[in-house]
């Protein structure tokens, strides 16, 4: 079987991006196989055989309820990196999506963005300390670090009131 690795970055308001990538590979014959850091390992199968999701959800929600129910659904648990969890199925199963409606779309979005905001605060937290102690100079990175998640939760909140907007529209 022939394999392929391939690493690549993605920042984490940038998962539809990643998942545009991984089913544009699987469309053209990569299907992802597993998971790492930065690091997609795929395989080579027949173009467009297999779909590809990814989605953020905390371990705890990770559950053998829903574990079941993706597995009745004929999707692939492929691994998890942080609290990204990948999955295939294949595409003669029908249609692949992770999130039925737009409420659950902009659920996703608000996990995402809890997410993010912790890191954030922490980060301006400790850049304010390193800041404050003479004898270390390097809070400027945590602050630089916190100013690029703020991006990040901006584009977050962006795709949630484009959601929002098409909600109220829809209703």
């Amino acid at each position: 079987m022939e394999r392929r690795t391939i690493r690549k970055w993605f920042w984490a308001w940038d998962f539809d991006k990643e998942e545009e990538w991984l089913e544009n590979m699987a469309q053209n014959g990569w299907t992802l196989d597993s998971v790492g850091f930065c690091t997609y390992h795929f395989i080579k199968t027949e173009p467009g055989e297999y779909s590809v999701r990814l989605q953020y959800l905390p371990i705890a929600e990770e559950n053998g309820e829903y574990a079941d129910l993706m597995e009745e659904s004929g999707a692939e648990r492929l691994g998890r990196m942080v609290q990204w969890v990948y999955y295939r199925k294949k595409s003669e199963d029908g249609s692949f999506e992770l999130f039925s409606d737009l409420d659950s779309r902009i659920g996703h979005l608000k996990k995402i963005a809890r997410l993010l905001l912790i890191i954030t605060v922490m980060n301006i937290g400790v850049g304010i300390i390193n800041s404050c102690n003479s004898s270390i100079h390097l809070g400027w990175i945590n602050l630089l670090c916190a100013a690029l998640l703020t991006y990040g939760l901006g584009r977050i909140h962006g795709k949630k009131e484009a959601l929002e907007k098409e909600r109220r529209f829809r209703e």
